[in-house]
């Protein structure tokens, strides 16, 4: 395994001492780490002023970019039109999100490089001119593959991916953003900021028995809801995080992205040393220990919290009980001692189809291990799996160490398949095993989000969310109301007989190994790189530019559909089978806001045209607005763009006329996104104002000309039957974004100061 970037993170910790100095000066009080590393990374140099959580918009300059292959697609498309030789900091793609499971790892693997050469030979070669490391299909998930080789204690990155979190495990600030924020940082340019509110959880004692490291975080997000921890960074400290694993602490900052939280972290310790070590960083911890009273809060935060964070969250991991979260939503836990009542109460389907481990949340050597003992107790205790049972790896150093120790032939043993070091089913991208795609059914993961749909496009798929132990006990018993610290099966010789408690091992004894990583080293000059693409494909299309603003209030737009409930970036903008156009604008949009349920009629994927009177599918209508040069509008309820960073759920929308999206409130990244592609993001200044707007309606917006940060515009809507309504809607654009509304786009604004 190669060291990566030593000489960036040398400078990072030479500087951050006396750049925290004139943070603790400017803010004028004891600094949590969070604060720490964000006044550090200051695109401006050092503190002169403190900065006003959740208020404050702030430059900041990250050390490094991470992009999966899909949204590296479009990140990369962008950035080649901004006329840099390469990328101002260290840069990276991994091909992780296009890989389908359907048989096997060996077989899926060949497929995908066989079905997505086209794209996998683009990001080799952008890759390759422009200094950008290379991840191949097969070497893991981007954020264990960032994990074990990027990561590092205090740094600061940003990553086109909403799990980018997972580094926060080694202490990092890593956050999910769209493709035009990672441009912003690959050309050298400050990337802006709200200055996060801080959200606390003081962990006390020690997990035991059958808890787990993802039990935090599904207790976590039952206390705070999907959008509990939007605006805010959660800062995990106390006895008990340092006891926890690193890659445990990898787990909960991961899956925090459930919460809307804009990252979590925790502080550096004897755990992220060991790990950094195991994973052949040994410098980079000597390094960090040089450092180590500013990698972690300053003493007083730990001695009175509730003073220094906006919200606190205290958890005594002693008590804390194995959780099942969903179905449907990531927020819904339920302890397990209580599940079984929650499956029979709420008629959830009993019988569990399939249960799956892995992905980037839970597909460490510790994880893998801690189910390989129970897959081990099903095989010497007679047990046969009830349910089907498939293992997904994290990454190809985590599988070929596992293959080593003998954890595979376990999995095996039990009847587990293990699939490709990818994404996989955890983002719809799995060719299930089904007599009927519509049946109601239950499955248990131990992904991070189960949105309906999500996994393999059924909306009658019941799936839940557990630790891998947990997953593999219920897959072992095919019974979601089984619960392994209390309950027996019966073996094939009708004896009743009893599961004990896993046993993990959290760093393998004899060392991480690995053949092939999959790591290609870019060139030093990629000058001479060629790029191509092709003008009739259908995977990749070059991007032209976003028309600018007309310097008017914007009228006589239609409504393009009212959203009603749920709406996250799956419903916007689906994954699964549509993957392989993300780097094709025009194609991807034929599946704009199809999981979208409509309010005034309940169905999906089915609007009105108000200028024909017909109902279509919500892209073609969005297609003939757009024809007839008639803009459109979005109305959401609350939280709107939840889940998933994919900027395509921003671009699409723009691609196809839409102007504004107007909503109850809104996910953290996708209104960025919006902003970023020239769109106004708006919200509702009056809830019940949602309710006024009818399907027939024009819609004008006015205050555009005077447009400025925090003051209102005007939604005003022209019914059918002549009456009007006219109300207040709210933006939290400052005035670098009201530049890009007026530009077209971020990318527009770019290319003039590139271009100068």
């Amino acid at each position: 395994m190669a060291l990566f970037d030593l000489e960036m993170i040398k400078k990072v910790y030479a500087e951050m001492p006396s750049r925290i100095a004139s943070a603790r000066k400017a803010v004028g009080k004891p600094l949590t780490l969070t604060e720490k590393v964000l006044y550090s990374h200051l695109y401006a140099g050092h503190a002169t002023t403190a900065h006003e959580r959740g208020k404050s918009y702030v430059d900041f300059a990250p050390d490094r970019v991470a992009m999966q292959d899909a949204t590296a697609q479009m990140a990369l498309l962008q950035f080649m039109t901004c006329g840099r030789p390469q990328a101002a900091v260290p840069s990276t793609v991994h091909c992780d999100h296009l890989i389908q499971a359907k048989v096997g790892a060996k077989e899926d693997l060949a497929t995908a490089n066989k079905v997505n050469n086209e794209v996998y030979d683009f990001l080799a070669s952008i890759s390759n001119k422009y200094g950008i490391g290379f991840w191949k299909p097969g070497a893991g998930i981007i954020h264990q593959v960032v994990l074990e080789n990027y990561a590092f204690p205090g740094g600061m990155m940003i990553g086109t991916d909403s799990h980018t979190p997972n580094a926060g495990g080694l202490g990092m600030i890593a956050i999910g953003v769209g493709g035009a924020d990672a441009v912003d940082v690959m050309v050298g340019m400050e990337w802006e900021l709200k200055f996060p509110k801080l959200i606390g959880v003081k962990l006390t004692g020690r997990l035991s028995g059958w808890a787990s490291a993802k039990d935090v975080i599904l207790k976590v997000a039952g206390i705070l809801t999907v959008k509990g921890g939007t605006g805010a960074i959660v800062e995990y400290f106390g006895d008990g995080a340092d006891a926890l694993s690193c890659t445990g602490k990898g787990t909960i900052c991961n899956m925090g992205a459930e919460i809307g939280a804009t990252t979590s972290i925790f502080a550096y310790d004897a755990k992220m040393r060991e790990y950094l070590q195991a994973t052949e960083r040994a410098e980079v911890a000597a390094l960090a220990d040089t450092v180590y009273d500013h990698l972690r809060p300053d003493a007083e935060i730990y001695e009175n919290p509730e003073k220094y964070y906006d919200q606190l969250i205290e958890i005594n991991l002693s008590e804390l009980e194995p959780h099942i979260n969903g179905p449907f939503t990531p927020d819904l836990a339920w302890p397990l001692s209580k599940f079984a009542e929650a499956v029979r109460k709420n008629n959830y389907p009993q019988k569990l189809e399939v249960g799956l481990i892995g992905s980037c949340t839970n597909s460490s050597y510790e994880d893998l291990t801690r189910a390989a003992s129970l897959a081990k107790q099903a095989v010497d205790k007679k047990l046969k799996a009830k349910s089907e049972f498939t293992i997904t790896p994290g990454s190809e150093l985590v599988r070929y160490t596992a293959e080593r120790d003998g954890l595979l032939t376990t999995f095996a043993g039990m009847g587990g398949v293990v699939l490709a070091n990818a994404c996989g089913p955890c983002i719809g991208q799995w060719a299930r095993h089904t007599s009927d795609p519509n049946r109601a059914n239950s499955i248990i993961t131990s992904f991070n989000r189960n949105f309906a749909k999500r996994n393999d496009g059924n909306p009658h798929t019941h799936a839940f969310v557990a630790s891998p132990e947990i997953v593999t006990a219920l897959a072992i018993a095919g019974d979601l109301c089984f619960n392994p610290m209390t309950d027996t099966l019966m073996n094939e010789e009708g004896v009743a007989v009893k599961l004990d408690e896993p046993k993990g091992i959290e760093l393998p004894s004899k060392g991480f190994d690995v053949e092939d990583a999959g790591y290609q080293a870019p060139a030093k000059d990629g000058s001479s790189v060629q790029l191509s693409v092709s003008p009739t494909s259908d995977r990749l299309q070059l991007l032209e530019p976003f028309p600018v603003w007309e310097k008017t209030d914007l009228r006589a737009m239609k409504l393009l559909i009212k959203a009603k409930g749920k709406c996250t970036t799956d419903h916007i903008s689906m994954a699964g089978p549509w993957l392989r156009f993300r780097g094709h604008l025009d194609n991807i949009s034929n599946n704009l806001l199809i999981g979208a349920t409509n309010a005034y009629n309940d169905k999906t994927n089915a609007v009105k045209n108000a200028l024909t009177g017909v109902e279509g599918e919500v892209p073609a209508t969005a297609r003939a607005y757009k024809a007839a040069r008639v803009g459109t509008v979005i109305v959401g309820d609350e939280n709107y763009g939840e889940g998933s960073s994919r900027e395509h759920a921003a671009m699409e929308p723009r691609h196809l006329g839409v102007r504004a999206v107007i909503v109850k409130s809104f996910a953290r990244i996708h209104e960025t996104n919006l902003k970023k592609q020239g769109l106004l993001a708006l919200t509702f200044a009056n809830k019940a104002d949602y309710d006024k707007v009818r399907e027939d309606d024009d819609i004008a917006i006015l205050g555009l000309t005077a447009m400025k940060p925090g003051t209102p515009l005007q939604v005003q809507l022209t019914h059918k039957d002549g009456s009007s309504d006219t109300f207040d809607v709210l933006h939290t654009y400052n005035q670098n974004q009201i530049e890009w509304f007026k530009s077209g786009s971020a990318l527009n604004l770019i290319r003039e100061k590139t271009a100068k």
